[in-house]
């Protein structure tokens, strides 16, 4: 297993288009999650540098990527946006920046969706045909969604037989920093702090399957036992 470094790691965002937004429950979430992992690579704030891919599934009839996503911070660190009709992100375009990156071994992986999209790109990364060696990648728990949310679970527990390795984007964040003395351990410790409730309610709806409440409708009328 390579030891996960931002030299040896690339961020891949899977298909968070707009067009999904009223069939995912949890779309506030996920998108939270996914900014934070793009704060990660941010250029202003320099934390860890990680270099990023992200594709559309099929843009003429879904349309483009969530403009929520914020890009504009990462400068030259996002590679592009790629779209495709295969199910799996590596597309020639993909497999082209991965081939002039062998020092790549790492992908962290998010997005939607995970039973389709997100599975095929692991899988695909897995057993690379344009490579001898597979790529590892790091599938985000919470930064996952499919139309099905009973999907994700099974997902995740195919994706960990199959030798992917799953995760969270903060337990991912102290993976790259690595040591407390790291340079931008200050910025990243912000970065935790800022998003701490956030991540939280990311983790206990789309992890942990927690839905709010709902009230007893005023209507319905109490029984006396």
């Amino acid at each position: 297993m390579p030891l996960l470094t931002p030299t040896n790691t690339i961020f891949f965002l899977c298909d968070i288009q707009s067009a999904f937004r009223t069939s995912i429950a949890g779309w506030d979430h996920l998108i939270f999650s996914a900014n934070k992992l793009l704060k990660l690579a941010n250029v202003q704030r320099s934390i860890v540098g990680c270099e990023v891919v992200s594709c559309t599934q099929a843009a003429r009839a879904l349309g483009p990527l969530d403009p929520a996503i914020d890009f504009n911070p990462l400068g030259n660190l996002h590679l592009g946006t790629f779209d495709k009709t295969i199910f799996s992100m590596t597309t020639s375009e993909v497999e082209n920046i991965l081939s002039a990156r062998p020092h790549i071994q790492n992908i962290v992986l998010f997005g939607i969706e995970a039973h389709i999209c997100v599975l095929q790109t692991a899988l695909s990364l897995l057993h690379p045909t344009f490579r001898a060696k597979p790529y590892t990648p790091y599938v985000m728990a919470d930064c996952l969604a499919s139309c099905n949310s009973w999907e994700v679970p099974i997902v995740l527990q195919r994706l960990a037989q199959e030798g992917a390795f799953v995760s969270t984007t903060e337990s991912i964040g102290f993976q790259l920093i690595g040591d407390s003395k790291h340079p931008k351990f200050k910025a990243f410790s912000a970065l935790t702090k800022e998003s701490k409730e956030g991540t939280a309610r990311a983790g206990d709806f789309l992890v942990a399957g927690k839905r709010p409440e709902k009230e007893t409708p005023s209507f319905v009328a109490k029984t006396s036992l």
